[in-house]
């Protein structure tokens, strides 16, 4: 067997227990094109499990901070010391080059942003930009795995043929396999390494056989080898699918509360007691770089109405309006107004514990209230300042110097349970996530959901 045959997986004469034992030894040399918060994650197992991992990205300070052992990537337990011990004993190292990277690899992992673009179409630019330059060091009988979401289809008809003409090679030549990340910020390494099955898909069958074997290594969960990289794609656009046509469920019932004099929140709570019943939780809007986005996904793919879809997402982002609303609502049941008040927004990031702001309910929630003629301040742990939003940056310290009128519980941040609301004078409270225990207080709270 050449050396050549002992470096690849794909269409390999080498027996699964060979292959799995090449894989492991670090004989598949692996490149991993992406190393943002998902991405060095990904590359730092992949180098414990197989030792021989290059991690490619296009930021100068990225590849730096990795080849220094350092962690750029916040807020993840045991990343840090493991990408020290990875990059000390040589088996993770970064490049700018992704073309340098392709030419040393057997294994090809592409982990990078898919947006969706002002107009709402998915932006595959990026993904697109990568795969030219894994196809100029594509050779026969590597491996290329997409782990990016993207629309259904995108594997089989946008990068097959890309790969196969930039390449040279003929298709069945090298191996392409859809492996959808499925890993939250705050966990990335447990759910890498097995809080969830793998699910995998290729575009012919050799490919799915091969990206199984490889996952099968990394996690100690089960791999799901699904019939096609079309239907892989699927299943993480589903998940998301699935996530925000449930929130939405969930936050029109809340809109109803006040007209049907119900708690719903404890309604929900109390309805999925029943096993067949799963409503998520109400709040002030969906953010992050998935939820918001994947609808879009589907929407914009394929010629057909998807009516459940497109209400979903009109819900949804309605919530910020409707908080604001609210807001102004309970104020002037208190012969107050919001122009010219002073209205505090905890909370600028999509979830708790987290830096990203993509699509975060706090940025139209902090324009309308700036419209409307408030002075809107923000306060969030996660972030330095507030760059990108009509608010002021307060730190939570200094809250309690300011008179407040107002405040918007955007994202249940975990320092703010340490705020005495009994230092403030009575105000209008707008709790978005069930979070804020004011009972003591003498505020009006509004509590989304709630009564």
């Amino acid at each position: 067997m050449s050396l050549r045959e002992l470096q690849t997986l794909y269409g390999s004469d080498a027996s699964p227990a060979e292959q799995r034992g090449a894989f492991r030894t670090g004989e598949i040399p692996v490149a991993v094109y992406g190393l943002g918060k998902m991405g060095l994650p990904l590359a730092a197992v992949y180098a414990e499990t197989c030792g021989n991992v290059v991690g490619a990205d296009v930021d100068p300070d990225v590849v730096e901070s990795v080849n220094r052992g350092d962690c750029h990537v916040d807020r993840e337990p045991g990343l840090d010391d493991l990408v020290a011990e990875t990059v000390e004993s040589g088996a993770l190292r970064a490049t700018e080059s992704p073309a340098e990277a392709a030419r040393d690899a057997s294994v090809h992992v592409v982990v990078v942003p898919t947006p969706i673009t002002d107009d709402r179409e998915p932006d595959l630019a990026i993904l697109r930009a990568v795969a030219e330059d894994v196809a100029a060091g594509l050779e026969q009988g590597d491996l290329v795995v997409v782990e990016c979401t993207v629309p259904p289809g995108t594997a089989r008809e946008g990068l097959l043929p890309l790969l196969v003409e930039e390449s040279h090679l003929d298709r069945g030549e090298f191996g392409l396999a859809v492996c959808p990340e499925r890993t939250s910020s705050g966990r990335a390494l447990k759910d890498i390494r097995g809080a969830y099955p793998k699910v995998v898909g290729g575009v012919d069958d050799e490919s799915g056989r091969v990206a199984a074997l490889v996952y099968g290594e990394l996690t100690s969960n089960e791999v799901i080898e699904v019939p096609s990289a079309t239907a892989a794609e699927a299943v993480k656009v589903f998940e998301g699918v699935y996530r925000d046509v449930n929130i939405a469920l969930a936050n029109e019932l809340a809109t109803l509360a006040d007209a049907m004099d119900v708690n719903v929140n404890a309604a929900i709570e109390t309805a999925n007691t029943q096993p067949f019943c799963d409503i998520h939780r109400p709040g002030p809007g969906v953010g992050g770089h998935c939820i918001p986005y994947y609808p879009y996904f589907i929407m914009a793919q394929f010629d057909r109405e998807t009516p459940l879809l497109r209400t979903a997402r009109s819900v949804n982002d309605a919530m910020p309006a409707f908080t604001v609303e609210k807001l102004a609502e309970e104020m002037a049941a208190e012969d107050r107004e919001l122009p010219g008040a002073t209205v505090a927004v905890l909370g600028l990031t999509y979830r708790p514990g987290v830096e990203e702001t993509r699509a975060t309910p706090a940025r139209p929630i902090c324009a309308d209230l700036a419209e409307r003629g408030a002075d809107v301040l923000a306060v969030d742990p996660m972030l330095a300042d507030a760059g990108g939003f009509d608010a002021t940056m307060v730190g939570l310290p200094e809250l309690h110097e300011r008179d407040l009128d107002a405040a918007v519980l955007v994202t249940a941040h975990e320092e703010f349970e340490g705020v005495d609301w009994t230092a403030f004078d009575p105000m209008v409270v707008v709790d978005g996530r069930q979070a804020l225990d004011l009972g003591a207080t003498d505020h009006r709270v509004y509590t989304i959901g709630g009564q």
